[in-house]
């Protein structure tokens, strides 16, 4: 069996505030890996239980772009062997 498929996929990085995180996901192509970014909001739905949504409210959105901005000068700006921990 592939030991990839073992392994659950793990974000190389992620940032956080507040409800929200960037997930940098590391991906593999034929010119080499390249990152790529999920945005998301952390909630409790009527069971009590914690779920993810790519859905934001107006006083989320400055936040999501400031992660945005962190997760871009964490994969373009900075040498790949930092984030990849």
């Amino acid at each position: 069996m592939d030991r990839n498929s073992e392994t659950p996929n793990k974000p190389t990085d992620v940032i956080r505030d507040t409800n929200l995180k960037a997930s940098i996901w590391r991906n593999e192509s034929e010119t080499g890996p390249f990152y790529a970014t999920t945005i998301t909001r952390t909630y409790k739905d009527r069971d009590g239980e914690y779920r993810d949504t790519n859905s934001f409210v107006a006083g989320d959105l400055l936040k999501v772009a400031e992660l945005a901005r962190k997760a871009y000068e964490r994969t373009n700006r900075t040498p790949k062997r930092e984030i990849e921990r």
